[in-house]
């Protein structure tokens, strides 16, 4: 059970260090910066990303020396996994965005205690908008209050992913699709009722949602797999292996629905047998590949659509399914582990 209190003093440090790397991220746009990829090229990574990192765990391990530290640009260890409170930083969501000059990047900090989301700040500093909230208390928008919006059905704004919306998501009928990239200002965006639910095709990490699942908590929704399975942070491995869910709780009902019906695919990496998903396959694949390491999935109103499965030294041992639903399933895999042998 989680301490009531209110967590004044960590918002607010919270807050200045992202104003802080707003500022400095601008600063580095605005000068010029080499660009550099990690596993392809839809994922890349600039200096503005490490000294942002910097900024941002400097200021909290000053300010909060007992607590552990998850950041996307810092080199994870197992120390976190003992400490009550863990902050889990993004230092650009959407890096992608920033290096394009578009505006859909952000700064995001959330702090989780026993493995909840308690408190989330996430700084737009493109579209000068900072939110900030705590989970029972409410959020914040540059200092004024916000929520859910009231939108009708008929008015729904869905949030996704720039990439999954060019990719294939343009090709699904949903109803007032918002393209943009960070998912971490999408939830924000979301909170504060600029939006009302989001979903994702494809894996993300805890750092990109620790501190929009705050801010979503904070305005009384949730941010669930897709599906409604709980995501606990601070996790061992930080990468979710599915595809997410969240927003206000009437739209994500319905959204679960729409995205059934009209067959929306999702991502299953590391598929095990405790995993929802795994009564997709059919009983000879179960017995076939019950304990397997690396079995990954792409499935779609309750089918299988694709399937890869990689040895222990990521070589592919079968691969099948459709063009389409194989090379996407084929890229989220490079994406996660670098470039597969035999792909």
């Amino acid at each position: 059970m989680l301490q009531t209190m209110t967590y004044a003093h960590e918002r607010q440090i919270a807050e200045a260090l992202a104003r802080q790397a707003g500022e400095l991220l601008l600063r580095h746009r605005a000068a010029g910066f080499k660009v550099d990829y990690k596993t392809s090229k839809d994922d890349p990574v600039t200096v503005a990303d490490t000294e942002a990192s910097e900024l941002i765990v400097a200021g909290l391990r000053a300010a909060f020396p007992d607590d552990g530290i998850l950041s996307e640009e810092l080199t994870d260890t197992a120390e976190r996994l003992s400490k009550r409170r863990v902050w889990i930083i993004d230092p650009i969501d959407g890096t992608t965005e920033y290096v394009d000059g578009t505006p859909d990047f952000a700064v995001s900090i959330g702090l989780a205690v026993e493995g909840e989301a308690v408190l989330g700040v996430v700084n737009a500093p493109a579209r000068q908008a900072l939110y900030s909230g705590v989970v029972g208390e409410g959020l914040t928008r540059n200092g004024e209050r916000a929520g859910f919006s009231a939108r009708l059905p008929a008015e729904f704004l869905i949030a996704v992913s720039d990439t999954e919306h060019k990719r294939e998501l343009h090709r699904y009928p949903l109803p007032q699709m918002l393209p943009s990239g960070s998912i971490a200002l999408k939830l924000a965006l979301i909170a504060a009722g600029e939006a009302d639910a989001t979903f994702t095709m494809s894996p993300r990490s805890e750092w990109d949602i620790a501190a929009g699942m705050a801010l979503i908590q904070a305005a009384g929704g949730s941010v669930t797999r897709r599906g409604g399975g709980r995501i606990p942070l601070n996790s061992p491995e930080p990468a979710i292996r599915q595809g997410l869910i969240g927003g206000r709780p009437d739209v994500v009902a319905w959204l679960e629905d729409e995205l059934f019906r009209l067959a929306v695919p999702e991502q299953q990496l590391g598929l095990t047998d405790t995993d929802g998903a795994w009564a997709l396959l059919g009983r000879a694949d179960q017995a076939q590949l019950r304990g397997e390491k690396h079995l990954h999935i792409r499935h779609a109103a309750g089918k299988v659509v694709a399937l890869v499965l990689l040895d222990d030294d990521l070589r592919v041992r079968r691969s099948e399914g459709d063009a389409l639903h194989l090379g996407v399933l084929t890229r989220d895999l490079t994406r996660a582990y670098g470039p597969l042998q035999g792909a």
